[in-house]
């Protein structure tokens, strides 16, 4: 699977996205290495804090299947669910994603032109992992 078939696979999970407070829609596709795709949308509560990213969404899912091996995830999203700029992961979905990935899993990010790729470990560098707290 390309990076852009990862992107449209976000892309589409935005429209099922429920966003009613801040209207900004947001997709997450997640590649396992054995090809397996898990997809996941962000879902707003009117509390706030029980809200849910949709790298989360996209995460638990394949977690709650069983897929541990992950390989890359893209992310898109955008006001009204129109993708103009590039969506990257909050500080928690990073921290999400350290727990199951290292540093050289993939995220993938589109403008809705361009597509980019950067490491985990570049998003969230000298991290606390699983690791650490074997030492």
């Amino acid at each position: 699977m390309t990076n852009a078939d990862l992107i449209a696979l976000a892309a589409e999970m935005t429209r099922h996205s429920y966003a009613p407070y801040s209207h900004f829609h947001v997709g997450a596709a997640l590649l396992c290495r054995d090809g397996r795709v898990w997809t996941g949308c962000n879902i707003e509560n009117a509390a706030f804090g029980p809200t849910v990213c949709a790298e989360r969404v996209a995460f638990f899912s394949a977690i709650r299947d069983g897929a541990r091996d992950f390989e890359r995830i893209a992310v898109v999203g955008g006001e009204e669910g129109r993708i103009t700029s590039f969506t990257y992961p909050c500080g928690v979905c990073r921290q999400v994603m350290r727990e199951f990935c290292g540093d050289d899993f993939a995220v993938i990010v589109s403008d809705g032109k361009e597509i980019r790729e950067i490491a985990l470990g570049d998003l969230l560098p000298h991290s606390f992992s699983p690791a650490d707290l074997a030492r």
